[in-house]
């Protein structure tokens, strides 16, 4: 909103003459009171104006408005009358100016009239609006005639303007063609007559002309032109028609008259095309050719457009009807009165029900219903009304007309004020009613004071006023309703004064403690006890502790009293538990005594348990228990809290996060192996207390698991061997050894064994016998001293740190008797076929057998002993083992091993072939030479070195450098070919053999050289025809149904030929993959994969590769199924 204030009222205006400067008084407003101004109604407060419209030296009307909380300029209008826009009349009389002060952000809108004349009186308004805020202001201008006579009628200055455009533009001094009925001087004629000028002249130069004689108003010059020459075509039945405009003042009568040519024309009168018939306002005249209208007692109704007509044609004008100015009759009248007496201003002026405007001080003064101002109009008899006079209407109040105005001022004083019944002191108890009474001899208002401090009505305070009697009321009094009281009636210089004393027997107010008046404080702890008091006059407060009052405390030490006006405190700096107990706190003064008791209750922590005892140990956990703490710090203990941590370590770990409602715990998740300790705390409602003193440090350690895989490894007639292999799981407190037990089966039938189909394992521990006293670190043991023919359960247990685990049962009986069991030889399937060895290297031959008891192995080669000197043979219970450091091929042969248990044998052939490289081949001869070409032959080496020959390598020399080239290698014929040797080139040739140990280390050479002879017979190679590889695709390795895992590559892979090399498509769902990053193909050396990033259930589905060249096409496809 903008901020506004009152205007200063404006200063008298003066009204300029023609020609010179008038001394007319045109505006005169009163002037009031200097300190009436600062106290206007806020009601006349503008909206947007800071400062009215007013008039300023040369007729200069200025507007201020206030853009402190504007954003942009507001729009700012001047009107004359009820619609006349004047921005659109700006020229040499009238100049609209606006500027803008930055510093105090005020608008200034200026409307300067320059030369006024008669016409410019009237109403004029300014108008502000922003947004959806407006405001305007009016005010009247009257412009009195000069005694000069009337100019002359300038038709260019009638059309002399800014010119905006408008279609009124032209129209501002209309009123300056008028004729007046006045002066009846002949109008003169101007030098020149624009209007011939411009009825002769081409319509192209009207501009130039325009220009030429100053006419800026080319619309409005037009218009007229036409209207001109409109009636130049129509003149023929007017010899004189009626001039353009009349002008006459309410009241009076205007002349309208035109001269026919003919005057037997039938002639009518119209009134905005309504026909004027003859009446007492109306009165027709012939005279000759004249015929004359006149209208008497014009008024506004009057001001109209008239016309005539005489047959088809038509003359028309305007008639302008004035208000003449009202003037005050009987003026205003100095006026004295009382305050609250009804006063009444009156005066007349010339017209009934006259505009008449009020003013006060220079503010004008509206009939609102609100306003305490009341205008009354009776005919032309003005009055301003007010009801009840008060103290600021002291002002000089003015009416003003548009002919005249007349002031006067009003003096409003107060009667003298007695006092008919004065205030009394009065005495009250607390929550009584105080009434207070005053009746004075005026019926004003009044102001009540308590302690020199105004005081409002309120919901406590209750203020009454009827007629001359003033009532102060307080229902319930409290202890600051206590003081000096006065009663001020309004506009008076007086008092009247009176005291107010309020009492109350002291009292103790509980209601903040708990049950029984107890008060819990912790330990260590400030209390600060504050008891909220009450008594008038202030009571004397005592605290003590016990019973009965044996102790006080002073305002200093620990524990102390303070007290304050409305409470007492007791303040203990440092709670000890000895501070526990009731206190006794006494209250007097003049009015009574009030006592009560206070328990004080200090409670703290617990006290830390006992250290706890850890009574099992496991793999990674452990069973702790300790006894509640001696003190529960005067709070029940809610629970514990544990803790443990490694023994080398000193960072303790909370175990529980809920309180342990027990003195039992299992802590977990330990580490096996590791040394710990724990601890506990104790909780209660005041926290938790000091740890306990830690438990003695206990390591986590777990039995083994039982030993796997007993089984019986031998049985004799009084032992018997069991072997078994090392637990799944041995743990961190490693494996000591092994404990074997049996007993004996005598301890069930046989009959009910058989039935029940499994050993009695339930047996008692005490009937169980120990087979190893000591523990054996070995997976075999043997049991002695058994009587033959008796049958034990055996069961072994491994031993640890932690104990010994669970033990492992043979699942059946053993007979304690010696088994014949048929000797059999397991030949490896190496040693089925003949076992190779080359000359050097190592045998070692290991052949196992079964046969019991006392199995006997023999050995022969080639039907031969063997020579132990060469060969050596170690023979065991379950397998016999024949080795040769250096093999040599003197040691091939067939060994023939037999193995005997008492009357049964058993038999096997090994073939064992050592081999060397083989010797050179024989004679090498050249059998036939022609051409490039040279044919030898040769015959296989005697020495084939113990294995068959596999090739031989032949080799070429020119005899001139003797270097050795190889020609042919791994060739298995004994006779061949050498093709492309240098014509005129001699060659020797060497071969060599080869069998499985490579070549022979000699070669034999021929004897003689082949010459390659310059003439001879052309060799003609045969002619071969070029093969066709083309071959249209085929898949030889299909693709292959896949299950993929969800956010792992898989892949799809399948092998392909053809010739030209096909080319590779791959699709999902018969639908062509192309350039999607979530695969990527490969294809190399006919072998063709798609790779598929990291698949989704979405990825699942069929995939075909696809093999095309120009001979044909293939495809294989898959499921892959993603999971």
């Amino acid at each position: 909103e903008t901020e506004t204030e009152s205007a200063p009222p404006p200063p008298e205006q003066k009204t300029p003459q023609e020609g010179g400067t008038g001394k007319g008084k045109v505006w005169s407003i009163g002037e009031g009171a200097p300190e009436e101004t600062e106290k206007r109604d806020d009601s006349q407060r503008s909206t947007l104006f800071v400062e009215k419209p007013q008039a300023c030296g040369n007729i200069t009307f200025i507007a201020k408005v206030e853009a402190k909380d504007l954003l942009r300029k507001p729009n700012v209008k001047w009107f004359k009358g009820k619609w006349m826009d004047l921005a659109s009349k700006a020229g040499k009389h009238l100049q609209l100016k606006e500027s803008f002060e930055r510093h105090t952000k005020i608008h200034t809108f200026e409307m300067h009239i320059i030369q006024a004349k008669e016409n410019y009186a009237g109403n004029y308004r300014c108008e502000v609006s922003y947004k959806d805020k407006f405001d305007s202001c009016s005010f009247d201008l009257e412009v009195t005639e000069s005694s000069q006579a009337a100019p002359s009628i300038d038709i260019r200055s009638a059309f002399k303007r800014s010119g905006d455009g408008q279609d009124d533009a032209g129209e501002l001094d209309f009123s300056g063609l008028l004729k007046r009925r006045e002066v009846k001087q002949q109008e003169e004629e101007p030098e020149v007559d624009v209007w011939e000028l411009l009825k002769n002249a081409n319509p192209s130069e009207y501009e130039k002309i325009a220009f030429q004689y100053g006419i800026t108003d080319l619309r409005g010059m037009l218009k007229r032109l036409k209207r001109m020459r409109r009636e130049v075509k129509k003149s023929a039945a007017f010899a004189k028609g009626l001039d353009p405009a009349y002008q006459v003042d309410k009241g009076g009568k205007v002349r309208f008259m035109v001269e026919l040519a003919d005057p037997t024309v039938e002639l009518k009168w119209y009134k905005n095309g309504q026909e004027i018939r003859p009446s007492a306002k109306y009165i027709f005249e012939h005279k000759g050719n004249q015929r004359i209208l006149f209208i008497n007692n014009c008024t506004m109704a009057d001001d109209a457009r008239y016309y005539v007509t005489a047959g088809d044609e038509k003359c028309s004008t305007e008639l302008f009807v004035r208000d003449p100015p009202i003037l005050v009759t009987k003026g205003l009248e100095d006026t004295s009165t009382y305050v609250g007496e009804r006063v009444e201003l009156s005066c007349e002026v010339s017209e009934d029900d006259a505009n008449v405007k009020w003013f006060k001080n220079g503010v004008e003064l509206t009939n609102e219903p609100k306003s305490r101002y009341r205008i009354k109009v009776e005919g032309k008899k003005h009055t301003l009304i007010i009801e009840e006079a008060a103290k600021n209407d002291n002002a000089t109040y003015s009416v003003m007309t548009t002919g005249g105005q007349s002031e006067a001022k009003l003096s409003v004083d107060l009667r003298p004020l007695k006092i008919s019944l004065a205030l009394e002191d009065q005495t009250v108890r607390l929550g009584q009613e105080i009434h207070l009474k005053c009746e004075i001899s005026e019926n004003v208002e009044g102001k009540w004071y308590k302690n020199g401090q105004l005081v409002e009505a309120s919901d406590r305070v209750k203020l009454y006023h009827k007629g001359r009697i003033h009532r102060f009321v307080i229902a319930s009094a409290a202890v600051d309703d206590e003081g000096e009281y006065m009663f001020v009636p309004d506009a008076y210089n007086i008092n009247i004064p009176c005291k107010v004393h309020v009492v109350d027997p002291p009292k103790l107010h509980l209601d903040g403690l708990g049950e029984d008046n107890t008060v819990t404080v912790v330990a260590g702890s400030k209390l600060r006890l504050e008891i909220p008091i009450t008594g008038e006059p202030t009571p004397k407060v005592t605290w003590g502790k016990g019973d009965k009052v044996h102790c006080h405390y002073s305002y200093s030490g620990r524990i102390r009293a303070e007290t304050y006006p409305d409470s007492s405190c007791l303040v203990i700096d440092t709670a000890e538990r000895e501070d526990s107990g009731p206190f006794r706190i006494t209250l007097k003064n003049e009015a009574g005594e009030d006592s009560a008791l206070i328990n004080i209750k200090v409670v703290d922590v617990p006290d830390p348990p006992q250290a706890p005892n850890v009574t099992e140990v496991g793999e990674d956990w452990c069973v702790m228990t300790w006894e509640p703490p001696a003190n529960d710090g005067g709070s029940p203990i809610l629970g514990y809290f544990i803790e443990r941590k490694k023994k080398q370590s000193s960072r303790w770990m909370r175990l529980n996060f809920e309180l342990c409602k027990e003195t039992t715990f299992e802590p977990k998740k330990m580490i096996e192996g590791v040394a710990y300790e724990v601890r506990v705390f104790a909780v209660n409602a005041i926290g938790i207390s000091k740890p306990s003193m830690p438990s003695k440090s206990f390591v986590p350690l777990a039995v083994t698991s039982p030993p796997t895989l007993l089984a019986v490894d031998g049985v004799t007639d009084t032992s018997v061997t069991m072997k078994w292999r090392p637990p799944d799981h041995i743990g961190a407190a490693g494996l000591d050894g092994y404990v074997v037990e049996y007993c004996f089966e005598g301890s069930i039938s046989t009959d009910v064994s058989e039935e029940l189909m499994e050993p009695p394992f339930n047996l008692e521990a005490d009937e169980w016998i120990v087979a190893n006293p000591e523990l054996t670190d070995k997976t075999k043991f043997t049991i002695t001293g058994l009587p033959t023919g008796s049958k034990i359960l055996v069961r072994v247990k491994a031993v640890n740190a932690a104990g010994e685990s669970e033990p492992r049962y043979h699942p059946q009986p053993i007979l304690v008797k010696e088994v014949i069991e048929p000797p059999k030889i397991r030949l490896p399937r190496h040693l089925k076929q003949t076992y190779t060895r080359r000359v050097g290297e190592t045998v070692n031959l290991v052949i196992p057998f079964q046969g019991r008891p006392r199995a006997k192995v023999s050995w022969q080669k080639n039907g031969s002993p063997i020579d132990k000197n060469q060969i050596n043979i170690r023979n065991t219970e379950n397998d016999t083992i024949i080795f040769i450091r250096k093999a040599e091929r003197s040691h091939s042969g067939e060994y023939d091993m037999k193995v005997e248990v008492e009357n049964l044998e058993d038999k096997a052939t090994i073939d064992i072939q050592i081999v060397d490289r083989p010797g050179p081949p024989e004679v090498v001869t050249i059998e036939d030479v022609w051409g490039e070409n040279v044919n030898l032959s040769w015959k296989p080496p005697k020495d084939d070195g113990n294995a068959a020959i596999t090739g031989y390598t032949i080799q070429k020399a020119d005899k001139k450098s003797m270097e050795w080239f190889t020609v042919i290698e791994h060739y298995h014929r004994t006779s061949a070919t050498i093709n492309e040797l240098v014509i005129g080139n001699e060659y020797y040739f060497r071969i060599f053999a080869e069998n499985m140990c490579g070549l022979s280390e000699d070669a034999t050479m021929t004897k003689e050289s082949a010459l390659i002879a310059k003439d001879g017979k052309v060799y003609k190679y045969p002619v071969y025809d070029d093969f066709d590889f083309s071959e249209r695709p085929l898949f030889t390795q299909p693709l292959v149904n896949t299950f993929a895992v969800a956010g792992y590559n898989a892949t799809l892979n399948c092998s392909v030929r053809g010739n030209p090399k096909p080319k590779i498509t791959w699709l999902k769902n018969k639908v062509i993959i192309m350039n999607d990053p979530r695969y990527r193909m490969f294809s190399n050396q006919g072998v063709c994969t798609l790779e598929i990033r990291k698949p989704s259930a979405y990825d699942g589905g069929t995939y075909t590769c696809r093999a095309v060249n120009e001979l044909g096409e293939a495809e294989v496809d898959c499921k892959l199924e993603v999971k």
